[in-house]
């Protein structure tokens, strides 16, 4: 059994299935780009599906948020969403980042120069962009949903005033960078991320019924 202490923070001293917060030697990159690519489909089959008056596509500009949404009577993109994909755990962040007062359970990561960058299209577009995470591999938080995955979302305007309120940056945490990071003599993992909790993000893909 999983020892619950508040919403969505259980002991991991006494978790049966206990992550190991270890960073793996080589990242594959192929294959989560493919695993994130094939969950961006589906979320875009079931906001056509589910929002008759709204197309959703992956996006079009470069470095801008996974999948663009319009509505079906206009060309226009109306909002922004971004796909993560979090299957591992921040288990040291209680000894790395005191001062967050986060708890490993609760703990999601966001590569902090694309949390950056989304603010910076947010100001330039003026189009709501949502980010949501698909949360696998925390059976504490997700063995209730029979598929083992669970989505949490939050408006990016959210996340921002988040960000701006920790004036200390007590969530951002730079780890030391290796061998598997760098592919092709390209340096593609990421090394500085900036950290949110499950408690600040509504569970589930965004309501676009406002839309």
């Amino acid at each position: 059994m999983y020892k619950l202490l508040k919403p969505n923070i259980y002991d991991c001293t006494v978790c049966p299935t206990r992550c190991d917060g270890k960073t793996v030697p080589k990242f594959d990159f192929e294959r989560d780009v493919n695993f994130s690519e094939s969950v961006e489909n589906k979320v875009i089959a079931f906001i056509n599906e589910k929002y008759p008056h709204l197309t959703a596509c992956k996006t079009t500009t470069d470095g801008y948020p996974d999948i663009e949404i319009r509505r079906s009577d206009s060309s226009e993109i109306c909002l922004f969403l971004e796909i993560k994909v979090q299957s591992r755990t921040f288990m040291s962040v209680r000894k790395y980042l005191p001062a967050s007062e986060l708890f490993p359970s609760e703990t999601l990561a966001l590569n902090l120069s694309d949390l950056e960058r989304y603010f910076a299209i947010k100001d330039k577009t003026n189009l709501p962009v949502y980010i949501t995470w698909l949360l696998i591999n925390r059976p504490c938080i997700t063995s209730s949903n029979a598929t083992g995955k669970k989505f949490f979302t939050q408006k990016l305007d959210v996340l921002r005033e988040i960000r701006l309120a920790d004036k200390n940056n007590n969530r951002r945490f730079r780890r030391a960078s290796g061998d598997g990071d760098v592919v092709d003599g390209i340096h593609k993992g990421v090394v500085v991320n900036y950290h949110f909790s499950l408690n600040e993000l509504v569970e589930g893909l965004p309501d676009l019924t406002f839309l």
